[in-house]
C-alpha cells in the first residue's frame, strides 16, 4: 500500500518544483479597424457590445472633437455619440465572431468625408489542457504509460519518474486485487479497491484544477515590435501628444553654422571712465548698483585729484597775489568815482577798472574751485549698469573703465564666418535652453591674418535672459538653394548606432524609425536631404517618448 501512496499526485509548495509552469498569461489587442483618407484617419475598437471610435486629423494626428460622425452598421445606421476626444456606438453584433464591413460618415466643421473600414472579430480561444497534469486520467495515462516503456527505464528509475512510479503502483494494486479476489481474501480486496479509488479521485482533482484554460486579457498596450517598428494605440498617443507633420520637398536657402555670441549695441552702450587720475568718491544716492536703471546724464561717481604739496604752495601763492591785486583794484575803483563825479577823470576809466576787478576775483575763483572740486563721472546712454568697479576712496588711474552702460533690448551677435563672403539673406541663432532668435544681418568686416570672417547680426525681438558674452550657435542663410525636406529640430533623434532617425505614422497606430541624413536650416528646423520621401507622416512631437517604447 505505500507503494500506491508514491502514484498519488503531490502539489508543488515553496522551493519545489514538481512539473513545468502553465504558460504565462499574454495580453492581446482588442479587435479593431482602421481607415483613412486625406482629412481624417478613423480607428474603431471592439469593447464588448460597443465601438470605441477614434477620430484625428490625419495630417497632424490632432484628436477632432465635436464632429458628427454616422456609422452603418450591420445592424443599420447609427449616430455616434461624443464621449470627449472619442466617439461610441451600441454594437451588439460586435459580440459574434465575424467579418463586418463598417462604413461612416464624417462631418467637421467645413470638411466632410466617407470612410470604409473592415472589423474582424476572432473566434474565441479553445480551451487548453495543460501538459504534465492529470497523468492518471484517460488518455493522459496512457501518454504516460507509452513514454516510460519508450525511453530507458534505468534512467527513468534513477530519476524516480513519476511516470515509471505510477506505472508500478498500479500494477500492484491490480495484481494485489486480483489476488485477494481469487484467494476469498475480502478485507484486503476491499481495502486494495479504497486506495485505487483515493487515488483515482485525487488525480481527477488535479486534473480538473490544472486544464482549465487560461485567462488571455485583452488589453491595448504600446509595444515595440520584432521588425523595430512601434505599435501605439490611440488612447495612448493621446496620452503621449503624438504630433505629425505631412512632408513635402521644397527649395531651401543654404545655411552656414558659425559660432557666435552676444554682443551690445555699440549704440546703446558706453564706458564711463575717468579722464583724471584721482579718489573716487560717490553721489548723493551712493553708487549705482549692477542691475540698477541709469538715464543718460545721470551723475555715477565723483573723482578728486589729489593735489601734491608743491602744487598747494603755488596755488596758495597764487591766491596771495591775487587778493593783493583784488584790493588795489578796489582802490582805484573806489578813487575813480570820487574822480568821475568831479568831472576829473572820464567815466570810460571807471569801467575799465571795474572790469579789471571782476576779473581777478573770477580768477580766484578758478583757483579756489580746483583745490575742492571733484570731476563728476556722467552716463554716455541709458541703460542697466553691466559692470562696476567704484569703491569708495579707491585711486581711480586715468582712463580707467569705472562704469559699464548696456542696453539689455539693444543686442547684438558677433559671429565669426569661415571661408563666407560674409552676406547673409536672413539668419537666426540657437541659444542653449532651445529658444530660436531672429537676427538681422548689419555688416562683416575684413579678414585680416585670421581666416574668420567677422560678421554681426541684430537681435530682433524678445532679448529676456540673453547677456553680453553669452555663446551661441548662429545659422545664416546664404543666396544659395538646396533642395530637401524642413522638419522641427525635435523630430530628429539620435539612433543606437549614433545615426539620425524620426519615426514614420505609417498607420494609424504604427510608427516606424527610419535613418536619414540632416543638414542645418535656422534656429528651428533641419533639412532632411536623405532617408525620406515626401508625403511621408513625421512625427514631430512626442518623438523622444516613443524611442522609448519597448
Amino acid at each position: 500500500m505505500a507503494v500506491l501512496t508514491l502514484a498519488s499526485p503531490v502539489r508543488a509548495h515553496e522551493g519545489h518544483d514538481h512539473g513545468t509552469p502553465p504558460p504565462v498569461v499574454s495580453a492581446q489587442t482588442a479587435p479593431r479597424a482602421e481607415a483613412q483618407s486625406a482629412l481624417f484617419e478613423l480607428v474603431a475598437v471592439a469593447r464588448g457590445p460597443s465601438l470605441e471610435i477614434h477620430l484625428d486629423r490625419f495630417d497632424t494626428n490632432e484628436p477632432i472633437v465635436g464632429a458628427t460622425l454616422d456609422v452603418e452598421t450591420p445592424a443599420g445606421p447609427v449616430t455616434a455619440t461624443v464621449d470627449g476626444d472619442v466617439y461610441r456606438l451600441d454594437a451588439p453584433w460586435a459580440e459574434q465572431p465575424g467579418t463586418y464591413d463598417l462604413i461612416a460618415t464624417i462631418a467637421s466643421g467645413s470638411d466632410i468625408d466617407f470612410l470604409t473600414a473592415t472589423l474582424v472579430i476572432p473566434e474565441a480561444p479553445a480551451p487548453v489542457v495543460a501538459a504534465n497534469s492529470g497523468w492518471l486520467v484517460g488518455s493522459a495515462l496512457a501518454t504516460e504509460m507509452q513514454e516510460a516503456l519508450a525511453v530507458d527505464l534505468t534512467d527513468r528509475l534513477s530519476r524516480n519518474d513519476p511516470a515509471i512510479l505510477a506505472v508500478g503502483a498500479l500494477g500492484f494494486g491490480l495484481g494485489v486485487l486480483a489476488m485477494a479476489v481469487f484467494r476469498r481474501r475480502v478485507f484486503v480486496a476491499a481495502g486494495t479497491v479504497a486506495v485505487l479509488v483515493v487515488l483515482f479521485t485525487g488525480s481527477i482533482a488535479v486534473a480538473q484544477e490544472a486544464t482549465a484554460a487560461p485567462v488571455v486579457g485583452v488589453r491595448d498596450l504600446a509595444q515595440r515590435l520584432p521588425d523595430g517598428s512601434v505599435f501605439v494605440p490611440k488612447p495612448s498617443q493621446r496620452i503621449l501628444a503624438i504630433r505629425t507633420l505631412l512632408t513635402a520637398a521644397s527649395e531651401h536657402r543654404r545655411s552656414v553654422e558659425m559660432p557666435g555670441r552676444v554682443i551690445p549695441d555699440p549704440n546703446a552702450s558706453g564706458y564711463v571712465q575717468a579722464s583724471i587720475a584721482g579718489r573716487l568718491s560717490s553721489p548723493p544716492g551712493g553708487f549705482p548698483r549692477l542691475g540698477s536703471k541709469v538715464a543718460a546724464g545721470d551723475v555715477l561717481a565723483f573723482v578728486t585729484s589729489p593735489i601734491q604739496t608743491i602744487d598747494q604752495s603755488d596755488l596758495r601763492q597764487r591766491l596771495s597775489e591775487l587778493d593783493q591785486a583784488i584790493s588795489i583794484a578796489e582802490q582805484r575803483v573806489r578813487r575813480s568815482e570820487t574822480l568821475v563825479k568831479s568831472g576829473t577823470i572820464a567815466q570810460t576809466t571807471l569801467d575799465e577798472t571795474r572790469i579789471e576787478l571782476e576779473g581777478l576775483r573770477e580768477r580766484r575763483v578758478a583757483i579756489e574751485q580746483v583745490q575742492v572740486k571733484p570731476e563728476p563721472l556722467v552716463a554716455p546712454v541709458s541703460g542697466v549698469i553691466a559692470a562696476s568697479n567704484a569703491i569708495a576712496g579707491q585711486m581711480a588711474e586715468s582712463n580707467a573703465v569705472v562704469f559699464h552702460i548696456v542696453d539689455p533690448e539693444r543686442l547684438w551677435v558677433e559671429a565669426l564666418a569661415y571661408g563666407g563672403a560674409g552676406s547673409f539673406a536672413s539668419a537666426s541663432a540657437e541659444v542653449g535652453d532651445g529658444r530660436a532668435l531672429s537676427l538681422t544681418f548689419e555688416g562683416a568686416g575684413f579678414a585680416g591674418t585670421s581666416p574668420a570672417l567677422p560678421v554681426h547680426f541684430r537681435v530682433e525681438g524678445e532679448t529676456t535672459g540673453l547677456r553680453p558674452g553669452q555663446m551661441l550657435t548662429v545659422l545664416g542663410q546664404s543666396e544659395e538653394t538646396e533642395a530637401g525636406i524642413a522638419l522641427p529640430r525635435t523630430s530628429v533623434l539620435r539612433g543606437q548606432n549614433g545615426q539620425d532617425i524620426v519615426f514614420i505614422h505609417s498607420g494609424a497606430e504604427r510608427f516606424e524609425p527610419k535613418e536619414v541624413r540632416v543638414l542645418p536650416l535656422d534656429g528651428q528646423r533641419v533639412l532632411v536631404a536623405a532617408g525620406i520621401e515626401a508625403g511621408s507622416r513625421v512625427v514631430t512631437e512626442g518623438a523622444e517618448l516613443l524611442n522609448q517604447i519597448r
